[in-house]
């Protein structure tokens, strides 16, 4: 999820389209979110790791 935002946020940012832009950061702060929340040991969906 981070890898796709972070790709998100480079063709935003290159095409001139705000709207992928924002769903990069979007995507990249979810992503971050839910790595923390695993590397804490708390269950994400389940499971410990969310991959």
């Amino acid at each position: 999820m981070i890898i796709l935002g972070v790709i998100l946020l480079a063709i935003g940012l290159l095409a001139g389209i705000p709207v992928l832009w924002t769903i990069g950061i979007i995507l990249g702060v979810v992503g971050l979110g839910l790595v923390v929340a695993g590397a804490l040991g708390h269950e994400v969906a389940g499971r410990r790791h969310y991959w």
